[in-house]
């Protein structure tokens, strides 16, 4: 009478191994993205944190609603670029650096975090071209100093060098450190630009903007001299 009963539970037990498999938590984590992406192409929710400071947005309370909305927008694509200039624009300079920073870790949390638990599994067996081991090697075994450089230099999408750090062994300690240091130089250029681009002579503006461009040339020749490296030339 009691092996009948036994047939609904192993059916379970085999549907949950199948949810819970490495192929099925990727599917999620793709499906997630592509929505994240659309909601993003459709929303365009830089538009409300680019515009005009609405009444009352002053004081600790906006600090931590533009934090938590520039880490949920990021993760969703918004180029963090646009939200380091909103920030510095609604808040100034140093209060937009303090919270374009909190929303650059959160949203490195968060992504990382998704990749970590849904795609590591499944994507670490693909690793094997040569410039794929290599750089999956660098950041495993050199993971403050591979991110730290990453960060320091811009324009490496944020959101793909987060989950590439998270397929990784890279450990949480020194992601978050490297992002949160990494981060500051080219957070805070973006935020005194953002602060002073109603006057766009003063030299704390093209102060900024020469370091914008001076940090976007330096990552072209870190990635032309780290290029025969990863591929192992």
């Amino acid at each position: 009478m009691f092996p009948p009963a036994a047939a609904p539970a192993g059916l379970a037990a085999r549907c949950t191994r199948m949810l819970l498999s490495p192929r099925s938590r990727l599917c999620l984590l793709l499906t997630l993205l592509v929505c994240g992406a659309a909601v993003t192409l459709w929303w365009q929710p830089q538009h409300l944190l680019t515009g005009a400071r609405p009444a009352g947005s002053s004081g600790p309370a906006a600090l931590v609603l533009f934090a938590l909305a520039y880490g949920t927008c990021t993760s969703a694509f918004v180029p963090r670029p646009v939200l380091n200039l909103a920030a510095g624009a609604l808040f100034g300079s140093q209060a937009g650096l303090a919270t374009a920073l909190a929303g650059t870790v959160l949203s490195a949390a968060l992504t990382f975090g998704l990749g970590r638990l849904l795609g590591q599994d499944a994507l670490r067996p693909l690793l094997r071209a040569r410039w794929l081991t290599a750089a999956d090697r660098q950041l495993s075994e050199h993971g403050f100093r591979s991110m730290l450089v990453v960060r320091l230099f811009p324009g490496l999408p944020f959101c793909a060098m987060n989950y590439c750090a998270a397929i990784s062994r890279m450990g949480w300690g020194a992601y978050l450190a490297a992002t949160a240091l990494g981060s500051i130089p080219n957070t805070a250029a973006y935020a005194v630009a953002g602060a002073r681009a109603s006057t766009p002579t003063s030299p704390a503006f093209l102060a900024a903007m020469g370091f914008i461009a001076a940090s976007a040339l330096g990552a072209l020749v870190v990635a032309w001299c780290k290029r025969k490296a990863l591929r192992g030339d």
